[in-house]
């Protein structure tokens, strides 16, 4: 996660995120930053920065749907979405997804909550998503 000074704009929407109790205000303040941003009234150190902790106060709170934002999780989702495409997450863009994770500091249990979520968005439209599995060298799955 990046971390910057917060300038007296970010410090309030920080305040804002820490009072919000629910992922629609979430969703609305995020809103609020990419405007700010485009505007040029805050950085996108800042904007990434007060993204992240979007996520991190969203997973606080009940619920499963998403919430977007300028953040490390949105590129992760992004990238996610491009191999989930096809229907199909193939062993290597698996192995491509883990490298991504690492490079943003994505956690598993990040990442399979994400998953979850977009897995079941595409199930609620008519999609079927196919994800390989490994196995080990006996041919028992991995647990």
């Amino acid at each position: 996660m990046v971390t910057t000074r917060m300038s007296g704009r970010s410090r309030r929407y920080f305040k804002k995120i820490q009072r919000s109790n629910a992922r629609y205000e979430l969703q609305e303040l995020s809103s609020a930053i990419q405007a700010d941003l485009d505007k040029r009234n805050l950085s996108y150190d800042e904007a990434l920065n007060l993204g992240n902790i979007i996520q991190s106060r969203a997973d606080q709170l009940p619920g499963d749907t998403i919430v977007y934002s300028i953040s490390d999780r949105d590129a992760y989702r992004r990238t996610l979405e491009l191999y989930l495409r096809d229907s199909l997450l193939t062993k290597t863009e698996q192995l491509l997804l883990w490298e991504e994770r690492r490079r943003l500091g994505i956690t598993d249990e990040e990442h399979e909550r994400l998953l979850e979520q977009l897995v079941a968005q595409w199930r609620r439209q008519g999609k079927k998503v196919t994800i390989d599995t490994f196995r080990k060298p006996r041919g028992e799955p991995i647990a």
